[in-house]
C-alpha cells in the first residue's frame, strides 16, 4: 500500500441511542467522542440511530401507519380545494370558464364586423 493516502483503520465502539446498545468494530470514521469499554481501554465513540437491535427488519416488529389520521391531516391541511379537485369540480369549473371566454370572444368578433 501506498504510505500517507489511507485513512486510519482502528476499533471504535458505536452506541445505538435509541436503545443503549452497544458494539466494538473496525472503522476509519473519525470521532470526536470516546468511551471506555468493558475491556478497560478507551475506544472512539460514534452514536448512531439505528443498528440490527432496533431496525423493524431485523427485530421482526413493523410500525403500522396510521392512514386515516393521515387523511385528516392532509384535509385540515388543504382543506376543499383538495375535495373539490378530488371530486371534479375544479374540471367542470374550468370547463365553464373556456366556454365563457370562447362565447365572449365570439361576441366581440361579432361586435367588430357590425362596426
Amino acid at each position: 500500500m501506498k504510505p500517507g493516502i489511507h485513512p486510519e483503520y482502528r476499533e471504535i465502539v458505536f452506541v445505538d441511542v435509541s436503545n443503549n446498545f452497544s458494539f466494538k468494530t473496525r472503522s476509519t470514521m473519525n470521532t470526536r467522542e470516546k468511551i471506555k469499554w468493558e475491556d478497560g481501554n478507551e475506544y472512539p465513540l460514534a452514536k448512531i440511530e439505528t443498528s440490527s437491535e432496533s431496525h423493524p427488519f431485523y427485530t421482526g416488529t413493523q410500525k403500522i401507519m396510521d392512514t386515516a389520521g393521515r387523511v385528516e391531516k392532509f384535509r385540515q391541511k388543504f382543506g376543499t380545494k383538495a375535495v373539490a379537485k378530488a371530486a371534479g369540480d375544479g374540471v367542470a369549473k374550468t370547463a365553464e370558464k373556456k366556454a365563457a371566454a370562447a362565447e365572449a370572444k365570439a361576441a366581440e368578433k361579432t361586435s367588430k364586423k357590425k362596426a
